[in-house]
């Protein structure tokens, strides 16, 4: 089933729901980290996939937080490889 798309009236509640959907992400990668198998290799992989997906929150985090246009989209731009990265390590586990 899709998830309806929510319809923003404008920039702040669209930056809000992006926070909280960022902010649930990292949650939902704990429990995705916390479900993996004990061993040495899962942990090591595990935990390079929850730096990586933590520093997705809270480098958005950071981006609402830019002085000046240059500066938005140069941490919007980590923002993007943290998450870029943090589906790598998600392929590479569920692989």
């Amino acid at each position: 089933m899709m998830e309806a798309k929510p319809v923003f009236s404008g920039k702040e509640e669209f930056v809000e729901d992006f926070k909280r959907r960022t902010k649930e992400f990292v949650l939902r990668s704990v429990r995705v980290f916390q479900a993996q198998p004990k061993t040495e290799e899962a942990q090591i992989l595990g935990k390079q996939f929850l730096r990586s997906a933590s520093s997705t929150g809270a480098n958005y985090r950071a981006t609402c937080r830019a002085g000046s246009k240059a500066e938005f989209y140069a941490k919007l731009s980590v923002t993007i490889e943290e998450a870029d990265e943090s589906l790598f390590w998600m392929e590479i586990l569920a692989e």
